[in-house]
């Protein structure tokens, strides 16, 4: 790859997409139920800090575990247009977000409104269908089918971490890593990145094993499933919760073997993976932690490092922007740099 890319238009593209704008919505709620209580005169316990909004699912610490919880909705043009394929996504995307904490899933349930029976029937065929690939317990839900309904789908997921991945534990200096199932391929003409057609249920399994494996062998310090805002979208939402910035070098990401002098760059950091997670780590524990991932045939890069510095910047040969200043503009809202957030005032109990 060369030197090629106009790196303020891509910037300036990918801060403007859809689902970029979308995320930052998340600031309305953030700002109506997210502030952390401000009690200097005694620190939060862990199990506080776990249940702050801003990680992938809340964190509830229930003896030496956590008990994690989780929510998808599903957008309605999807669901309308491909129920089967929206009732898998609407799985999928939780049992990702239960890996991305180092946890392992164990069920969900659902609740669907809509209009036509058939089209209901292959939204549950579709979740029915992703449990059983990840071996997960569908437990129920609520159904509301009436001919007036409008067609809406959210599904809740929950789990069980043994040592915690949260975005709490962000520190300046931290490795930065992007892990990705390329065995994949564009799903039509949209961002969306399918590595899960055609596997055998046991090798799904196996990949989402490699985090918790490595959360509970303390390899890593955070994980973020990489959603619908894109690579630098998700890794915005790691950094944001502690405040911290980071440099990522666009030529160090995990691609698809065409990455050449005009691969679309604009696509692939609008990717939305069936498999992608952002972590940071120890430079001590960095080759174990890719060696990982490539047992399980997955490609995993140091794409950057966590800096103090509230910015996100990318790098592309010898171009340099900041992409994001969170001293200047929030993107979801959620963030406690007024807490102490030490690594002995999160880890003193875990």
């Amino acid at each position: 790859m060369t030197d090629s890319v106009d790196l303020d238009a891509l910037l300036n593209t990918l801060r403007n997409t859809p689902a970029m704008l979308s995320k930052q919505s998340i600031q309305q709620p953030a700002r109506a139920i997210g502030a952390a209580p401000r009690q200097p005169e005694r620190q939060l316990t862990r199990a506080e800090l776990y249940a702050l909004p801003g990680d992938d699912t809340a964190a509830i610490a229930c003896g030496d575990h956590f008990q994690l919880l989780a929510i998808e909705g599903m957008l309605p043009g999807f669901v309308k247009a491909a129920p089967w394929f929206a009732g898998w996504s609407a799985v999928m995307a939780n049992v990702s977000d239960i890996t991305a904490m180092g946890g392992r899933a164990t069920a969900v349930v659902n609740a669907y409104w809509h209009h036509d029976a058939a089209a209901a029937q292959e939204i549950l065929a579709g979740i029915r269908a992703a449990c059983e690939a990840y071996g997960l317990m569908l437990a129920g839900g609520h159904t509301s089918l009436a001919a007036h309904n409008p067609t809406a789908l959210a599904v809740a997921i929950t789990g069980i971490a043994n040592r915690l991945l949260s975005t709490l534990h962000v520190r300046p200096g931290q490795i930065i890593a992007m892990a990705v199932d390329l065995e994949g391929y564009w799903h039509a003409d949209s961002t969306y990145w399918k590595a899960f057609e055609g596997v055998p249920a046991e090798r799904l399994r196996s990949k989402l094993e490699v985090l918790p494996r490595l959360a509970e062998a303390q390899l890593l310090h955070v994980a973020k499933d990489i959603s619908n805002a894109g690579v630098l979208g998700s890794l915005l939402m790691l950094l944001e919760t502690t405040g911290c910035g980071g440099d990522i070098d666009l030529r160090q990401l995990p691609c698809p073997a065409d990455a050449e002098a005009d691969f679309d760059w604009a696509r692939w950091l609008q990717v939305f993976p069936s498999y992608g997670f952002l972590m940071t780590l120890d430079e001590a524990n960095w080759s174990n932690v890719q060696a990982a991932f490539a047992f399980e045939g997955l490609r995993c890069e140091r794409i950057g490092r966590v800096t103090d510095s509230a910015e996100l910047s990318v790098q592309h040969g010898s171009q340099r922007r900041t992409f994001w200043n969170f001293n200047e503009q929030p993107f979801t809202g959620f963030s406690y740099p007024h807490l102490d957030l030490s690594p002995l005032s999160v880890h003193k109990e875990h």
